[in-house]
Order: structure tokens, then C-alpha cells, then sequence
């Protein structure tokens, strides 16, 4: 008899009314518009839910009055199986992926990529858009399940535990945005990195972002890994100070009367000379 965004009035007697509330509506469209669901003088079965004498409220269902699909739920989808199926629609949280004529599955925005951030993956995909996910999660008590597509992938950042990917370890990242505190780079594999303005360089006038460019390369040492964050800061201020502990160590030490100026030279005029034969054999390959 009559439509609003909580629900549609139904008349199962002539004077007596009841409530569809949305979530009885459908056994997957339960945050639907109503008005998508139902017209106004429409004739629908229902099932009386709960009723009320003192309040005069009448609960009513729509979705009671079919077979359940969660009963059968398992015999569609298995976990960690991969899913295709069209876009349905598309919220700030996530996306839903149609399993069937009956239901949805979500994927949830922080789903969607292990690194991209999930507003701008969202722009990505468009209603009606056939995509594959993995199934994550099936919940047929609370009638959810959950689909993933980075998961479909390798996370990158499991990279991060190999030898070359270590706390210690000097690595060539790229700068992918500068800001006032430091650089903000990638690292192989999309690892996200950053360096602190502090961590620059080991002289403090030289402590300066804008000394860098996007898109520029830079080495650094890795100082720690934040699993949380699945962020790694860096330090090109470690790594120079390492250098120079070697180097020291390796050419001579200013107590010997050779000033820091000369043990960095020698150290450079080195390994400088280990480059040039390295690429003269890489010819000669």
C-alpha cells in the first residue's frame, strides 16, 4: 500500500498492515532502495514474522517466503576458490561482485590492491564490469561473504623478509612524492618506503627535500620495517655514515695522519675503479 525508504506497507487484511522492513526484503539486497524492490499496489507474499497487540505493530517478510540460498551457500562457492562475476554495485566501502540471482559477495576498498590507496582503486571498476576476486570468507549466519582481489596476487610485501630486503640492507628506491618531512619512494615489488628529512644526509645543511626530484633515484639503508603500516623507513644519513665507517676501516684512520677527505677518496677512487672493471667484463660477455 505504500513505499518509504525503510521498507513497504503491506495489507494482509482489509485494516490490518504490516512492515517489510528493507532487510526482510531480499536475502541479499537488504541496504537496496524499496522502491527498486516493490511498486505500490503490488501483490507480494510475506511471512508474519512477530506481532504486537499493545503496539499494533505487524512484522512481515518477503525473503521468508523463498528458499533460503545460504542454505546451499557451500556448494557454490569454496574458500580461497577463485569467483568471476559482474560489478553490481559500487559504495565508498567496497564493491559487490553477484554470486548469483540471490546474492552478493563484498569486496571490501582495502580488498582491492595491497598498495594503491582504496579511493583511487575504487574509480577503477564500473557497474556491470565482469571482474574475478577470490573468495576470502563465507558467513552464512550473518549471510556475508567477503571476496578479495589483491589476494589473487602475491603481497609484495612478504618480499621484505628475503635476504636483500633487510634492516641493514642499501637499497635503490625511487622518490614518488616529496614533502616537508621527507621523501616518500617505492622500493621493488611496490614496497612503500619512506625517508625523514633528518635522514637526508649526515650534514645537517644538506637535510633538505627539496635537494630531490620525483622520479629520481636514490640509495639508502633500510632502518626498519613496520609491518603494521607496511611501510619501510630508510636513511641515506645511515647508509653514508656506514660508508664512512668502512672506509675508514678499510683505507687508513686519521689517527695514522690521513684526514677523513683522503680515506673517502681512496674509498671512492676504489670502488669507482671496481665499477669500470666490472662493466668492461660485462662487455667482453
Amino acid at each position: 500500500t505504500n513505499i518509504a525508504d525503510y521498507g513497504a506497507f503491506v495489507e494482509i487484511d482489509k485494516g490490518i498492515e504490516g512492515l517489510v522492513h528493507v532487510s526482510e526484503m531480499s536475502w541479499n539486497k537488504k541496504n537496496t532502495n524499496p522502491f527498486k524492490l516493490v511498486a505500490a499496489g503490488e501483490k507480494v507474499e510475506v511471512v508474519i514474522l512477530d506481532f504486537d497487540m499493545q503496539k499494533r505493530r505487524l512484522s512481515l517478510g518477503m525473503k521468508q517466503a523463498t528458499k533460503n540460498p545460504w542454505d546451499e551457500i557451500n556448494k557454490l562457492l569454496v574458500i580461497d576458490k577463485i569467483h568471476e562475476g559482474e560489478i553490481t554495485n559500487i559504495t565508498e566501502f567496497g564493491i559487490f561482485v553477484k554470486i548469483n540471482e540471490d546474492m552478493d559477495g563484498l569486496i571490501h576498498a582495502n580488498d582491492l590492491s595491497w598498495e594503491g590507496k582504496a579511493e583511487e582503486e575504487l574509480k577503477k571498476y564500473n557497474k556491470g564490469m565482469k571482474i574475478k576476486s577470490k573468495v576470502l570468507e563465507i558467513d552464512a549466519e550473518k549471510e556475508r561473504i567477503a571476496l578479495g582481489i589483491k589476494q589473487l596476487d602475491k603481497d609484495p610485501f612478504e618480499a621484505i623478509t628475503s635476504e636483500k630486503f633487510k634492516k641493514g640492507s642499501v637499497v635503490t628506491c625511487l622518490v614518488e612524492n616529496v614533502v616537508d618531512s621527507g621523501l616518500e619512494v617505492k622500493l621493488e615489488n611496490d614496497i612503500l618506503g619512506f625517508i625523514k628529512k633528518s635522514d637526508l644526509s649526515r650534514e645537517k645543511e644538506e637535510q633538505k627535500p627539496t635537494r630531490f626530484a620525483k622520479g629520481e633515484k636514490v640509495d639508502a639503508m633500510m632502518t626498519n620495517i613496520d609491518k603494521g603500516t607496511r611501510k619501510v623507513y630508510l636513511s641515506i644519513k645511515a647508509m653514508e655514515l656506514e660508508e664512512e665507517k668502512k672506509a675508514v676501516k678499510d683505507y687508513g684512520s686519521t689517527d695514522s695522519g690521513a684526514s677523513l677527505g683522503d680515506i673517502l677518496g681512496a674509498a671512492l677512487e676504489a670502488k669507482s675503479e671496481k665499477e669500470d672493471k666490472k662493466t668492461t667484463n660485462n662487455k667482453k660477455d
